[in-house]
């Protein structure tokens, strides 16, 4: 390894001092005979950089890309337009090198910048606080559910059946042993209904996710009163992009807001890297999980950031934190920070506009088709369910045939719903594009 700095002297005088004769004498003490193999590794011989850049190539043309595709899928990550100036800015090196702000004199670049995240988002959802961003909105909602069963003392949490499945299960996975679900059940609306019924003095909060998991606005300001009256909290799962339609989640009631961060100008991936947002109420700062960074002012009484608050284990509380978590997602944030300024208040209005409205153009195209119709009745924005006449795996399957990602098998997981369909319309969508679509539809179904 011609990149390893220390020489055989080097390194037979750190084995003496280990008390080890070889390298291998000090893995086998650290890690066990028994776990080690002892057979060569079965990966090739050596190939050049060029050889290993095309056959890396070779390997991601296998998979199908919003790039070569025209993606109607969402369910939680979303095509969007990403200005060039996002990837301009989080790619200097100042940024994209930077590691965490344990010293805040030498990290005024990274403080500054998650200082105005946190005031963005905070802005955006009209609550109180916001901390320095989690790993995705699924760990973010997790988190939220932590605090409320800690802050209220009690173990009952109510989860929407038209939560995103895969959120459902991180929250059950984090929160196994410390509260028990209640599960409130959709109505042909795709709404949540008998929440009256199910809040009770034991409820420690409910979770609305508004959009839901099928693009369904649900209706928060006549559940808040059932959820508060009871002593629980409302947690609100929301979509940012909605929110340059929509009246935000802390002007609704919510005492906490998360979201996945995603549609701010970070790119689609396989899984990630994303972004969860975590926003509360002031009266639960002491609760938030991870970091939150602070306005100040220096000796001198010149402006400065610092990590105001950080109620982590690897800081003062230790084994008293509020949680585990500590990474700062710092370059996607930067990312939907940098999205977040460029589009403005008015952009962030005709970016929500244009998703509702062609989310809208393609539903009524959709349902001029024989045997095809809207699956929920209730207002919905960028996403929607539409109910086919054969199965929605044949659609999604014959579909990429013509180069499009037809959108999401609702199937998966909800039983009995096979024929639906799950779509979501971005700015990004021409109206060729869905009318193409429509088009091909047409053809797979009888």
């Amino acid at each position: 390894m011609k990149y390893t700095p220390h020489t055989e002297k080097d390194i037979e005088r750190m084995l003496s001092a280990l008390g080890f004769d070889s390298i291998d004498e000090l893995v086998e003490a650290a890690v066990g005979k028994n776990s080690l193999t002892r057979h060569s590794l079965s990966i090739g011989k050596g190939i050049s950089e060029d050889e290993l850049v095309r056959r890396l190539q070779d390997i991601a043309s296998l998979n199908i890309t919003v790039e070569e595709f025209t993606s109607f899928l969402g369910a939680g990550a979303y095509d969007h337009f990403i200005p060039a100036a996002v990837d301009a800015i989080v790619s200097r090196p100042e940024f994209y090198t930077a590691y965490t702000p344990y010293q805040p004199e030498v990290s005024q670049g990274t403080l500054t910048a998650i200082f105005e995240y946190q005031s963005l988002i905070s802005h955006l959802v009209g609550l109180d606080v916001c901390n320095a961003s989690m790993y995705d909105g699924a760990s973010a909602l997790a988190e939220a559910v932590h605090l409320a069963v800690k802050k209220t003392r009690r173990r009952k949490v109510i989860l929407p059946r038209s939560l995103h499945p895969l959120w459902d299960r991180t929250v059950r996975t984090y929160m196994a042993h410390t509260a028990d679900f209640v599960v409130a059940d959709f109505d042909p609306t795709g709404r949540m209904h008998n929440i009256a019924s199910l809040v009770d003095d034991d409820t420690a909060c409910v979770v609305v996710a508004s959009p839901n998991f099928f693009g369904v606005i649900e209706n928060i300001a006549s559940l808040e009163p059932h959820i508060h009256s009871s002593g629980a909290l409302l947690v609100s799962v929301f979509n940012p992009i909605s929110l340059g339609l929509l009246k935000p989640p802390g002007e609704l009631g919510a005492d906490i807001a998360v979201g996945e961060g995603q549609p701010l100008g970070i790119p689609l991936g396989f899984g990630g890297p994303y972004l969860g947002i975590f926003a509360a109420r002031k009266e639960f700062i002491r609760s938030m999980p991870g970091r939150m960074v602070a306005e100040t002012v220096d000796a001198e009484g010149k402006r400065g950031f610092v990590m105001a608050l950080q109620t982590r284990e690897q800081h003062i509380r230790r084994a008293r934190a509020t949680s585990n978590i500590c990474t700062n997602e710092g370059l996607v944030a930067l990312a939907a920070t940098v999205f977040m300024t460029l589009m403005g208040k008015l952009g962030m209005k005709r970016l929500a506009e244009l998703n509702i409205q062609k989310a809208h153009y393609l539903v009524e195209r959709l349902t001029s088709l024989n045997g095809v119709s809207l699956r929920f009745s209730a207002p919905f924005f960028n996403e929607f369910a539409v109910s086919l006449p054969v199965s929605a795996s044949l659609v999604i399957e014959k579909l990429k045939e013509k180069g499009f990602i037809a959108g999401l098998d609702l199937g998966k997981f909800y039983p009995g719903e096979e024929n639906s369909l799950l779509v979501a319309v971005t700015e990004r969508r021409t109206k060729d594009e869905m009318d193409d679509f429509t088009e091909s539809i047409k053809e797979v179904i009888p």
